[in-house]
């Protein structure tokens, strides 16, 4: 499987991704706070912004073809990530995260999805690379995936029925009270977990069952490690802010979860049929971009009956 990634690549990538992350953590949210609107309007923008001057610099040196393989990519897992905000307001809520502290949870929730993300590139771009086969089992279950949620609806979630955070609470002690932003703390001579360290685990492991969905969803646009691993990143890394951009409009956009089902459901039919008529790159990249944004539209244009969002978070 041909990649653009050099070593040299590689290695300066996942240098821009550290360096962003200690400038995140160790200048501009050293100390824990409450993230406002006009904050995280600003980072939004940034990583947006980041994504589109990397999608010119793939386009300068590799092509157009390249530069529309990761644009789909990140558009695809941007969109995909909306679950993972669904996930983040019911768990704040359910165990009322104090609005100082739901960002240092994130930012380690999203350090573990990196390295996570990271393992399931490598074993697709592997598995791929050696039983070319096997990208009919990934749009067979995108496309099953896809029929699911859209038979499911608005079915509540429960990420705390998730098998790998009911084993931690079992077997870990913890205490029902915070400690500050720490997700250990000493009682009694003991090292004991706080309710922090239970929300994260359930965020590590619930982003665990969406990976198994994203991963094999952007390798439907391209093959190229590099431009998977590349745009899944660049998603993820601004999915906190907007996470905070949008926890107090969730509950507008109704249509959305219709939306993303179509979009996994198109991406798995994609892989299913690229043998007998291989879709080309742009029109993938505009029926994801319209299935997304007219659901959005259509959410705002006919709006639900109740007007109030399904969970209290006070994130701004």
């Amino acid at each position: 499987m041909e990649s653009i990634g050099s070593p040299v690549l590689w290695a300066g990538f996942t240098l821009f991704v550290i360096g962003m992350i200690a400038l995140d953590l160790g200048v501009f949210h050293r100390h824990a706070h409450a993230v406002r609107f006009r904050e995280a309007l600003v980072w939004s923008i940034v990583w947006v912004a980041l994504a589109g001057l990397f999608a010119l610099g793939v386009q300068a040196f590799f092509g157009t073809e390249k530069a529309l393989e990761f644009t789909a990519g990140y558009l695809i897992e941007k969109a995909l990530s909306v679950d993972n905000i669904f996930v983040f307001l019911l768990l704040f809520g359910s165990f009322h995260v104090p609005a100082a502290y739901q960002h240092r949870v994130l930012v380690w929730g999203i350090l573990g999805a990196l390295v996570m993300r990271a393992i399931f590139i490598a074993a697709g771009a592997a598995l791929l690379a050696t039983f070319h086969w096997i990208i009919y089992v990934f749009g067979a279950l995108l496309l099953v995936t896809g029929l699911k949620m859209l038979r499911a609806g608005d079915e509540p979630v429960h990420p705390e029925r998730n098998p790998l955070f009911r084993l931690f609470a079992r077997v870990v002690p913890s205490v029902p009270e915070y400690h500050g932003p720490r997700f250990w703390v000493r009682i009694d001579g003991q090292l004991v977990a706080t309710p922090l360290l239970l929300v994260l685990i359930a965020i590590e492991s619930s982003d665990l069952v969406f990976a198994v969905d994203s991963i094999p969803a952007i390798f439907a646009v391209s093959r190229d490690p590099f431009i998977v691993f590349t745009s899944n990143i660049f998603a993820i890394l601004g999915l906190r802010s907007m996470f905070f951009l949008l926890a107090g409009v969730m509950h507008r956009f109704h249509y959305l979860k219709t939306g993303l089902a179509l979009v996994l459901a198109f991406v798995g039919t994609k892989m299913l049929v690229n043998g007998l008529y291989p879709i080309p790159i742009v029109a993938s990249l505009a029926v994801v971009a319209a299935l997304i944004g007219g659901s959005i539209a259509l959410s705002l244009l006919l709006p639900p009956r109740s007007t109030h969002s399904p969970v209290d978070v006070k994130a701004r």
